[in-house]
């Protein structure tokens, strides 16, 4: 079945729907991500702030593909975005030839109450999840 998906808060529960329709729950989804079921949850609760390689590699597991399609009934809505397009390419253009540099804040010296910790941190570091 085809869904058209308008808007990124439309995405959510055809995500939600394509999962349960294959049988899978959050967790069964996660672990074959290799991630834990708190973090597809999170996803799931807002994809769009997701990257599209996440999105897709959700997707493929789901057995599930985006089609992308023209509305004919607004075919006049593309020239308006490509002037919009343009314009911010030249704003930014405009913006960064005129920003001054940076400053620079003043760096603490590290006492040696801090070496012990800072030492625990390089052999112990934080998992990150990949997917």
């Amino acid at each position: 079945m085809d869904y058209s998906v308008k808007t990124l808060s439309q995405l959510r529960p055809v995500l939600r729907g394509f999962r349960k329709a294959a049988g899978l729950t959050q967790a069964m989804l996660a672990e074959r991500l290799g991630i834990t079921q708190q973090s597809y949850a999170q996803f799931e609760a807002d994809p769009a702030a997701a990257g599209v390689e996440r999105l897709f590699t959700v997707l493929r597991l789901l057995n599930a593909s985006i089609t992308l399609s023209q509305n004919e009934s607004l075919p006049a809505q593309a020239a308006p975005v490509a002037k919009m397009a343009s314009q911010h390419r030249q704003a930014a253009q405009v913006s960064s030839a005129t920003k001054t540099a940076p400053r620079r804040r003043a760096v603490k010296p590290v006492t040696t109450q801090a070496v012990p910790v800072l030492k625990a941190a390089q052999r112990a570091p934080k998992k990150r999840e990949q997917w």
